[in-house]
């Protein structure tokens, strides 16, 4: 293949000649930066005050005292900054944040500042006036009362019920609600941290960690690894740690550990899968955070140390694949960073690609292509509704967030779009083609960030061009730049699900649980293929048909979150009043957005669902982070003001 020319007209959707044209110039006028280190890409991020190469953070001393009696934290940073010749300011982001003096961080002479008036989204610019010899600048705040970041729990969230925990959530702008910074994926610094806890409790952030407690309650952190501020990460509560591996490990509170080191057991294996594939792992340890149950994702890539929902904890390590997914991010996002936030897809198509392939090397082709349906479904879904609702620009890979929350991008569009188009890439040009390109990708721009433009023109000379290809721009143009979801798409091939399609074909037929064990194996299936046995349901079936579900494979009780989930749906839809006190439990003691979001979507769309819906979400609002509470707030039109 290396040495033959192929043809790869791979598109045959039709796209204007301008926009093509669009194309061909975008990419050449990235070649104006191509020269500079990437870290050091002219790139206007829309979501940061910051003016980088005027002025830019190269390192921050941290130190900070948690109050959790008064929900805040009290702290000095301290940066060391690079500034161009002639520039005497420098330009930080802020958001609620209590500022009481800004220092030379060498003399300790006040500094001039100005805070500047808030923007939605984005909060408030802080400009710093330099003096000629000022290298360094030092910040003495603390977090206003609702730092969006931050999550403080009563000692009753927690698993012990014995102390109060606190989480952070930095991505994707939310580190300047807890520190004030340049706060942009395409800025990257060194840090090192003193903070002061109650005694009791452990520390940890996304640095080297202690993994015991001591008496004093106050930890030290060093991240020596360049990281963007929205990788920054706290937790502070009553944890312990057990061993994984020689660089891996677990964290959790006593009662969820031991279930945690069951489940995670394979992530070492995982890092040598991982580094076969595409070269070493350069963070030095992977430990794994369980947090609890309000945490509104499924896991966050901080580096060297992963934060996990409970909600992966199945009982039979059947929901793993997220754990291949965060440490995926160990080289795409943390050590090839998107530039901005509209380009996101960057960090999560190829987090999900590198995911797939460290499932399949692990436990099989089969098993990763049942992983690829169930994206795909999902995918397909969210793509039309989006379309539907007249946000069709937002299924683009490369999207405009101007005057938006980044926040919108977070969908299966910069995820699973991303992935499948790598995915086609790689079955057009050849796996082990495309594993020395990823490789390289990997290696040349570690530390460092991207751009789409810059990645189709990196793409071009590396893959395309190397190996002596032919590809029509339509097929970039309208994977990246188009919306929808083109017809050329992989499609993931699961003898395990036709299995279970055929299977669910004779339910409906016989409703006959014997015959469903002894025909299709169902007692052997995997949690995907029980998953998407659920998926498939009729939309429509009476509460005779629930019950004998219910009580043949026991539904409403089951311990997988996905499989629970999906259920769960079903029971809003088919009004099955004994899976109510489930669905409440289950939105009140979760706090996992992609769980929530499509269950208070389903209860809306009936009179008698609404105001369930609001009576439940009374209730579990306040165990929410911020990041769920504000997307369900817009689900139900829900004021906490006036409620």
């Amino acid at each position: 293949m290396h040495n033959s020319k192929k043809n790869m007209n791979l598109s045959k959707i039709y796209i204007p000649l301008t926009a093509i044209i669009l194309l061909f110039f975008s990419c050449n006028d990235q070649k104006k930066n191509l020269n500079m280190p990437s870290e050091n890409l002219s790139v206007n991020d829309i979501h940061s005050f910051a003016q980088p190469t005027q002025a830019v953070i190269t390192h921050l001393d941290w130190q900070a005292a948690i109050d959790f009696d008064h929900k805040k934290i009290e702290a000095t940073a301290t940066y060391r900054i690079k500034a161009a010749e002639n520039v005497n300011k420098i330009i930080l982001d802020s958001k609620g944040i209590n500022i009481f003096s800004i220092k030379d961080g060498e003399s300790g002479a006040n500094l001039n500042y100005d805070i500047g008036q808030k923007k939605e989204h984005l909060g408030k610019p802080i400009t710093i006036e330099l003096e000629p010899k000022t290298h360094s600048i030092s910040i003495k705040y603390s977090t206003g009362e609702n730092a969006e970041a931050l999550q403080w729990l009563a000692k009753e969230q927690t698993a012990e019920k014995k102390h109060p925990f606190l989480f952070t959530q930095s991505q994707a702008i939310l580190a300047r609600s807890w520190i004030p910074i340049q706060d942009s994926p395409g800025i990257r610094f060194t840090y090192n941290a003193e903070v002061q806890v109650p005694s009791g409790l452990l520390a940890l952030m996304s640095a080297q960690n202690p993994q015991k407690k001591n008496e004093s309650g106050l930890y030290s952190f060093e991240m020596k690894q360049k990281i963007p501020a929205y990788l920054m990460a706290l937790a502070v509560g009553d944890l312990e740690f057990q061993s994984l591996g020689d660089r891996t490990g677990v964290y959790a509170e006593s009662s969820v550990l031991n279930k945690a080191t069951y489940e995670f057991a394979d992530t070492e294996v995982m890092i040598q899968v991982a580094e076969n594939l595409y070269g070493p792992y350069q963070w030095d340890r992977y430990d794994l955070l369980v947090l609890p149950p309000s945490f509104p994702f499924g896991g966050m890539e901080n580096p060297r140390l992963t934060f996990a929902t409970p909600t992966i904890l199945a009982g039979d390590r059947s929901l793993t694949s997220l754990v291949a997914h965060e440490l995926a991010h160990s080289w795409s996002g943390n050590l090839v960073t998107n530039a901005t936030w509209n380009d996101f897809w960057l960090n999560e198509g190829f987090t999900v690609y590198f995911e797939q392939r460290i499932m399949e090397e692990l436990y099989g082709r089969p098993y990763s292509e049942m992983l690829a349906s169930l994206s795909l479904e999902d995918l397909k879904i969210e793509v039309e509704e989006m379309i539907e609702s007249g946000k069709g620009d937002d299924t683009k890979l490369k999207l405009d967030l101007t005057n938006r929350n980044p926040d919108d991008g977070v969908t299966s569009v910069a995820y699973d779009k991303g992935y499948n188009f790598l995915r086609l890439l790689e079955e057009t040009v050849g796996r082990d083609t495309f594993d020395i390109f990823i490789k390289k990708y990997f290696s040349d721009n570690a530390f460092k960030v991207m751009d789409t433009e810059r990645f189709v023109h990196y793409l071009k000379e590396n893959l395309i061009a190397q190996n002596n290809l032919i590809i029509d721009p339509v097929f970039y143009e309208a994977w990246i730049y188009q919306p929808g979801l083109p017809e050329n798409h992989p499609t993931p091939k699961s003898d395990k699900f036709k299995n279970v399609e055929s299977a669910l074909d004779n339910w409906m037929k016989n409703e006959n649980k014997e015959i469903l064990i002894s025909q299709f194996r169902s007692d052997n299936w995997s949690s995907h293929e029980w998953q998407h046995f659920v998926r498939k349901l009729p939309t429509k079936l009476n509460d005779a048909q629930m019950s004998k579900l219910d009580a043949a494979f026991g539904f409403t009780s089951s311990g997988n979150s996905e499989i629970l989930a999906s259920w769960l749906e079903h029971v809003i839809s088919n009004q099955y009043k004994y899976g109510y006190d489930k669905l409440e439990n289950f939105l009140v003691n979760t706090g996992r957005r992609k769980f929530l979001t499509p269950l208070y979507k389903k209860l809306i769309e009936t009179e008698e669902g609404k105001k369930m819906a609001l009576d439940i979400y009374k209730k579990a609002r306040p165990n929410y982070h911020y990041v769920s509470s504000n997307s369900i707030d817009a689900v139900l039109n829900y004021s906490p003001v006036q409620n």
